[in-house]
């Protein structure tokens, strides 16, 4: 696919307890912004995610935010954003995030971070869309899961090329360049006899 248009980050309302999360989220921003990638993302202006947006918009790119009305005053939403859509629920708000994007990355993030991300891979799953997903591995922050990942493989829960389709690193550019030769290709999740009743 070519470069995306619009990312969909996930990560933290929180700026986690190194340094390095708030500075990779800052360059990752202003990277977004000088490659012309806008920006859609939960819509709060605290922890990693303000970051995000605030580097986003310091150097001229388009912040988005999407956040439920429940949680306005929670995650304290951005006012300087281009826009924020604010909706009544969190399945709408994934859903108006999803809507906007075509692709998806996860910075260092918690529950919420999870939830969205493995929603996105799980749609890929089910043949609901053919977009690019990503970690980026800030300090390692991601390797278990990646370990998981491949624990899910090898006992046969998910295939390996569900498993390949997925990208981890460090490397912001290596990471833009794999969205730009990424090639999704829809792979049928499989049911073995032994798991379907007669």
């Amino acid at each position: 696919m070519p470069q995306p248009t619009a990312l969909c980050v996930y990560c933290g309302s929180s700026s986690g307890n190194h340094p390095d999360y708030v500075e990779q989220a800052r360059a990752f921003g202003a990277e977004m912004a000088r490659r012309g990638i806008a920006l859609v993302y939960g819509g709060g202006k605290v922890g990693l995610m303000g970051t995000v947006a605030d580097a986003v918009l310091a150097g001229g790119g388009r912040a988005i935010g999407v956040i439920p009305r429940q949680l306005v005053d929670l995650e304290v939403a951005h006012a300087g954003l281009s826009e924020l859509v604010v909706v009544d629920t969190m399945h709408q708000r994934k859903t108006r995030m999803f809507e906007l994007a075509d692709a998806f990355v996860a910075l260092p993030g918690g529950f919420g971070t999870m939830d969205e991300m493995f929603e996105m891979l799980t749609w890929a799953q089910l043949g609901l869309h053919r977009y690019p997903c990503a970690f980026l591995d800030v300090r390692g922050y991601y390797a278990q899961l990646r370990a998981m990942m491949d624990h899910m493989v090898a006992e046969r829960f998910v295939r390996a090329e569900q498993r390949d389709s997925v990208w981890f690193g460090q490397d912001m550019q290596q990471l833009f360049a794999w969205m730009e030769q990424y090639q999704g290709v829809y792979t049928p999740k499989w049911i073995d006899r032994s798991s379907v009743k007669a």
